[in-house]
């Protein structure tokens, strides 16, 4: 039997405690109903017996403190709320609590913004690590030796799990099912829960929006010119011309300031705009093409499914309510 510690940090997000203990207790149902033994023990770990989330709207009640745990074999991080480096400091006890545990052969598995609190362990540093893509850019800040993978809902390196944004978790719960169990619990789980068995990227549902928070006013202002011109064909030679800076330094000041460069914000931006298009408009494919300044059909499409995961048709028709009720 494996033991599975979910940890309840204060200001913790109640459904990543929830949600997991309900997965792996319903997945111990499911075996004794075909006949075989349980295989998971839950349990929640806090600093305190209580824990008051929420404002104080809800109190859950701890199984064991930190030093009462002698041995776990899975630990969930929940995901955090509020100012992150605020909960980190509140939390503080958990970390090296992490570290000693996962020394002593516990895996760790990190829900959403919950990789804030695995990153800070420093386990995952040269590693690949998932988080909610709307938070991408403060964990890079914080946690600049760990791999961003920000298009993935579920990372796993050594016994070392995160997932992506929001409900991303139930995808890596999925994961963490079949690999203690088998594939026919996983998608037994998934039937159970109505969750899509796979699901391996966030890319469809990430929203793109320029970095701001540097302070190189050219950048700024190249940026705001990027997204006010979208439409019209942009070279980098164009931008640096036009804000009489050299095409060199102008390309390293804005990857630094952006993380990313020009040519990968400009397409960042005409996509973001197709994606509303087709999310509100019965416009044909190569309408919205043309509207976001692409005019190369196949380019269109190579750029559109690297940044979305999926191409502009499966696109619209996933997301378009027009499209969907045709």
């Amino acid at each position: 039997m494996k033991t599975v510690s979910i940890l309840v940090p204060e200001t913790a997000v109640m459904a990543c405690i929830t949600d997991p203990r309900y997965m792996f207790e319903a997945v111990n149902e499911f075996l004794l109903a075909a006949g075989k033994q349980p295989m998971f023990k839950v349990q929640l770990v806090g600093l305190t017996k209580e824990v008051k989330l929420n404002g104080g709207m809800f109190s859950v009640h701890t199984d064991l403190l930190l030093d009462e745990v002698n041995k776990t074999d899975l630990i969930i991080i929940p995901a955090i709320s509020g100012d992150i480096k605020t909960a980190l400091h509140i939390n503080r006890e958990f970390i090296p609590w992490l570290r000693d545990q996962y020394k002593m052969g516990a895996e760790l598995a990190s829900l959403c913004i919950g990789a804030f609190m695995l990153a800070a362990t420093g386990l995952v540093n040269g590693r690949k690590c998932s988080t909610h893509w709307l938070h991408v850019n403060a964990f890079r800040d914080m946690f600049p030796d760990v791999i961003v993978a920000d298009d993935k809902m579920v990372t796993e390196q050594n016994g070392l799990y995160s997932s992506g944004g929001a409900t991303a978790y139930w995808s890596l719960l999925l994961h963490l099912v079949e690999k203690f169990t088998s594939r026919e619990m996983a998608i037994m789980a998934s039937k159970y829960f109505l969750l899509d068995v796979g699901r391996n990227t966030q890319s469809p549902f990430m929203m793109f929006k320029g970095e701001r928070d540097h302070e190189d006013d050219l950048v700024v202002r190249a940026q705001e010119y990027i997204e006010q011109n979208f439409k019209n064909k942009l070279t980098v030679d164009h931008l640096s011309d036009k804000f009489g800076i050299v095409r060199r330094t102008f390309e390293r000041r804005f990857k630094k300031s952006t993380r990313n460069t020009v040519v990968e914000y400009i397409q960042r931006v005409k996509i973001e705009a197709a994606k509303k298009s087709f999310e509100t408009s019965r416009k044909p494919i190569y309408d919205v093409m043309y509207d976001v300044g692409y005019t190369d059909a196949k380019a269109f499409r190579d750029v559109f499914k690297k940044i979305t995961g999926m191409p502009p048709v499966d696109y619209r028709n996933k997301y378009n309510k027009l499209a969907l009720v045709a």
